[in-house]
């Protein structure tokens, strides 16, 4: 009998599950649900929200799609891993039905509610004891909840990240992890347990929290009716689970300090991972619990999220390149040189964006010209601002110390794009390792050490080879200049001086 691991990767664009085998980590096949973005409901300017259960539905569509794509018996799965976007609120009554639709990642309204919470119980003390700003995390917006919803969150029996709502419909057992509280706000680093102090602040109830479960190990076992629902077997055992960055690193084999991952899809992000517990003295980058973290052996990632990467291609596809795939939008891009004539891109649509101090400026094109600029320019510039966003917040990283020499990413979205990917090289000055792996792969192989298949961490990435390497270029030192011509653009616009950047 084959022996297979089951990664599932609850992301907000869709749901993606992988097949990894179980005896000498070779990928097996993947699907993934919808074909088409899943819809974010924006009921206000600044809202962004999904409904769990469209997750859970998508899982399941997703599942048939590998099943028929690489046909395996319920009894061929050995364990099941969870990777989900972060920071997202799921409340659920007594019976765990969802009592809202899910507040995710790239919704703005609890802002000011986290800003408030960082000067009353102290910039020093929230930075110290959480590594962040109480922000736009998960904490905030529950007390947005219970300020503006005040009879649903009585109701309110736990809350949940999206990873462990999953889980629950999985295995009927309510529980998340450290590194979960983390992502948060709602871990206190220094005192090792829930972030009781921002919650009182908050006016919650601890009790509202699950139970803790490892990051590696034991979490549940599957019920029968979601065997039943899922094509799956019964008591197949749920043993891993992570947030989609800390996951993402993981499924790189970024698990050391100094090691770097990125990712390129609906958000951009950078994560770093150290031995120290530091922290941006702004909280422009956000740490947390490592997947790997352990008391005698402390692992942080250090994460930069950019909430306007992918998100931007796929709008000029619906909006300008209509009809268009990505590929015959990349080579429109390259038909213009560096610096797309003059037009310059600012990702910032999605949202309120951490490395700007929680502002939502929108996004923004200067230099346009009617004259000189049609879509192939558009296109180019939408790459090159991509980048600069993203290498605006490594240079946030670069002054809490840590150094960045090679950087190592998934073989997808963004960074399926020659142009992307060389101009990343260019304007970092790192090293571009890309993987064939994602986060539903990565999820396999933490639920195989999970689960006791991979006796050691290192044997997870049986398997995994480089597929594609990009250093620096030709155009290096032009794209170089064309950043720091894009970056005063953003300090024009945001006012930004006060730092030096």
């Amino acid at each position: 009998m084959r022996r297979y691991l089951l990664g599932l990767d609850i992301g907000s664009s869709s749901v993606k599950v992988a097949l990894v085998d179980a005896d000498n980590g070779a990928p097996v096949a993947s699907a993934f649900s919808p074909e088409v973005e899943m819809p974010i409901l924006a009921p206000e300017p600044g809202f962004a929200e999904q409904h769990p259960d469209t997750w859970w539905s998508e899982l399941g569509q997703a599942l048939l799609k590998l099943r028929s794509r690489h046909p395996f018996q319920s009894d061929e799965i050995q364990a099941i891993g969870i990777s989900y976007q972060m920071h997202g609120l799921v409340a659920v009554d007594r019976q765990g039905i969802p009592l809202r639709s899910s507040i995710i990642w790239c919704d703005s309204r609890a802002v000011a509610i986290g800003n408030e919470a960082f000067q009353r119980l102290g910039e020093t003390f929230c930075l110290s004891h959480y590594l962040n700003s109480p922000g736009n995390f998960t904490a905030s917006k529950l007390k947005w909840v219970k300020d503006h919803e005040p009879g649903l969150y009585e109701r309110i029996h736990r809350i949940m990240l999206p990873g462990d709502y999953i889980a629950w419909r999985l295995t009927g057992t309510m529980a998340t992890t450290v590194s979960g509280l983390s992502e948060g706000i709602m871990w206190d680093f220094l005192r090792g347990d829930v972030a009781a102090d921002l919650l009182n602040a908050y006016g919650i109830d601890k009790g509202l929290l699950p139970d803790l479960v490892p990051q590696f190990g034991h979490q549940g076992s599957l019920t029968a009716d979601a065997a039943g629902a899922l094509g799956l077997k019964a008591g197949t055992p749920v043993t891993y689970r992570a947030g989609d960055q800390p996951n993402n690193a993981f499924s790189l084999n970024v698990l050391s300090p100094g090691e770097i991952a990125a990712t390129a899809g609906t958000s951009g992000v950078v994560y770093g991972v150290t031995s120290e517990a530091a922290y941006d003295p702004r909280s422009r980058v956000n740490a947390f619990v490592h997947v790997n973290h352990q008391a005698e052996a402390p692992r942080y990632g250090v994460l930069l999220c950019v909430n306007g990467t992918g998100i931007l291609n796929s709008w000029l596809r619906r909006n300008i390149f209509q009809g268009m795939d990505y590929a015959a939008m990349n080579r429109l891009a390259m038909e213009v040189p560096p610096g797309a004539d003059g037009l310059s891109l600012y990702p910032f649509g999605n949202g309120a964006e951490r490395a700007l101090e929680n502002r939502d400026p929108g996004a923004w094109m200067e230099g346009l010209s009617f004259n000189r600029h049609d879509a192939r320019h558009m296109a180019r510039a939408a790459q090159e601002g991509i980048v600069f966003a993203l290498q605006y917040g490594m240079e946030i990283m670069s002054e809490m110390g840590m150094t960045m020499r090679t950087v190592r990413a998934g073989h997808a979205n963004m960074f399926l794009s020659p142009l992307f990917a060389q101009t990343f090289a260019d304007v970092t000055g790192c090293r571009l390792e890309l993987f064939d792996t994602d986060g539903a792969q990565g999820a396999a192989r933490g639920a195989g050490f999970g689960a006791g298949l991979f006796p050691t961490m290192s044997d997870c990435f049986r398997g995994m080879n480089i597929r594609q390497a990009w250093e620096p270029g030709a155009d290096a030192a032009t794209n170089g200049q064309l950043y720091l011509k894009w970056r005063e653009g953003l300090i024009r616009r945001m006012d930004l001086r006060r730092t030096g950047l």
